[in-house]
């Protein structure tokens, strides 16, 4: 099979399905939401200090802020699919999650 006619290993869908499901607890979506809201705050402040015409140096200073925190939400996200997607997987017979991991931290790791 190429890159496009690949099929998705859950659901037998395209590569780029959006059919798969993570159950996650309430405490957990509601770390990840208290992140991303902090970091949508974040952005929102960039937003300003630009129609404020801040200081480039004061602006970038806050970009890598987001990006840490951009970062650390990941390293949470990837942490979480690796003890649970991913060995959920393994323990099935399904080998093909761990190219899938891969290949993701190939992307993040550009």
């Amino acid at each position: 099979m190429s890159e496009i006619d690949h099929e998705c290993q859950y659901c037998r869908h395209e590569e780029s399905c959006s059919e798969h499901k993570k159950v996650r607890s309430e405490e957990e979506i509601k770390g990840l939401l208290n992140r991303l809201s902090r970091i949508e705050g974040q952005v929102r402040g960039i937003r300003r200090m630009v129609e404020e015409d801040r200081y480039c140096i004061d602006i970038l200073v806050q970009c890598e802020a987001v990006s840490a925190a951009m970062n650390a939400f990941n390293k949470e996200i990837l942490s979480e699919h690796i003890r649970t997607c991913v060995a959920e997987n393994i323990k099935a017979g399904n080998d093909e999650v761990v190219e899938e991991l891969v290949k993701t931290l190939q992307r993040m790791m550009k």
